[in-house]
């Protein structure tokens, strides 16, 4: 049985909370935020009659009943609390991206070299089924050499749906690390884009801005570009729509992939949300035939169950957990070369041992 203490109480801990109580290997030994009101009410909500309530999470690391930490705090924490609970010998799944830093990062790869416990960053798109299942497709060859991956984001509204984030933090570039939409929500694109074709060797990208409250801005229209060493080419649009409808449980957002190869294409038709209603999650075309794949879950929250129980399973087989700390690093200077091309209105070199420009 591993103890788990989930470090961040806030909405996103749903989606955890509801994996770890799927899973008979695991309880949750402790929850921590800095408003102890907040956890309790994820106590109450989930029956967590046996989980002790702290607002430090340096208390949940002494307790010899946590195993693992599950941390889910802004962004400019990441590091502070995951490096204290690597050192403290705790198995640790940490929420994207792993820092805002490469110095961030660097810290964290090295101190996962020496700590006794698991650490991988947590990435549930590499995890949603379709996705999955388009990758196995890649994989086998049936699209033949890779061409291209176009990912697109569309946020929207919908009445019923998860609020907006509301948290000043995530505005604040010191403590996102980024804008919302291409550094913080950007990262599941730049991890889907390694995932699906590898790490690119070069990015270019326009980001753009639109004011939707006071002092909230939202880094959209944007677009993304790379080449991938194969010489394969990606790309990421992101769009804000305030009056479309997106049918969603959570965010209000439809994301939808396509993959081309030499022998043919495959779409992904959602994600968070959808917007094409009635077509399956899942469309290959190959020679002359379309063939639709809906045997898997399509529920966004399929995507938090699977990625803890690889996580749990990892822990228990000894085998490495995905994304290991030096993937998300990738990942994460994906997301910055993305910002610092922006910046300078320049291609930003991405070579497999240098880091990009921060």
């Amino acid at each position: 049985m591993i103890g788990v203490a989930v470090v961040g109480c806030g909405q996103i801990s749903d989606l955890h909370l509801d994996a770890y109580a799927r899973r008979d290997d695991a309880r949750i030994a402790a929850l921590v935020d800095v408003d102890p009101a907040v956890a309790m009410r994820q106590r109450r909500r989930f029956r967590l009659d046996t989980a002790v309530v702290v607002s430090d999470y340096r208390e949940a690391l002494e307790r010899s009943d946590v195993d693992l930490v599950e941390i889910l705090v802004p962004h400019y924490l990441h590091r502070e609390v995951a490096l204290a609970a690597l050192r403290a010998g705790k198995h640790v799944s940490l929420q994207k991206p792993m820092g805002i830093s490469l110095q961030d990062a660097d810290e964290l790869v090295a101190a996962a070299s020496t700590s006794n416990g698991a650490s991988r960053v947590f990435e549930n798109f590499v995890f949603y089924p379709p996705i999955v299942r388009a990758k196995q497709i890649i994989d086998s060859g049936d699209l033949g050499d890779l061409l291209a991956v176009r990912i697109k984001s569309n946020a929207g509204y919908n009445e019923n749906a998860w609020p907006p984030p509301t948290e000043a933090w995530r505005y604040d570039r010191d403590k996102c690390g980024g804008g919302t939409m291409i550094f913080d929500d950007g990262h599941h694109k730049f991890a889907l884009a390694c995932y699906l074709g590898g790490v690119p060797e070069s990015v270019f990208a326009w980001i753009g801005s639109t004011t939707i409250a006071p002092d909230v801005i939202v880094d959209a229209p944007s677009l993304v570009s790379w080449r991938y060493r194969s010489g394969a080419v990606g790309s990421f649009e992101a769009t804000y729509s305030p009056e479309l409808f997106v049918d969603t449980e959570q965010y209000p957002q439809d994301d939808r992939i396509e993959v081309t190869g030499t022998r043919g294409v495959l779409w992904v038709t959602r994600g968070h949300g959808q917007l094409i209603d009635g077509e399956p999650a899942l469309l290959v075309r190959t020679d002359r035939t379309t063939t639709a794949y809906s045997d898997f879950p399509v529920a966004w929250a399929s995507s938090f169950a699977a990625a803890t129980n690889h996580f749990l399973d990892a822990i228990g087989g000894g085998h490495p957990p995905r994304l290991s700390f030096s993937d998300a690093r990738d990942v994460l200077r994906f997301g910055l070369a993305a910002e610092a091309s922006a910046r300078t209105g320049a291609q930003v070199a991405f070579p497999a041992s240098e880091p990009a420009p921060t």
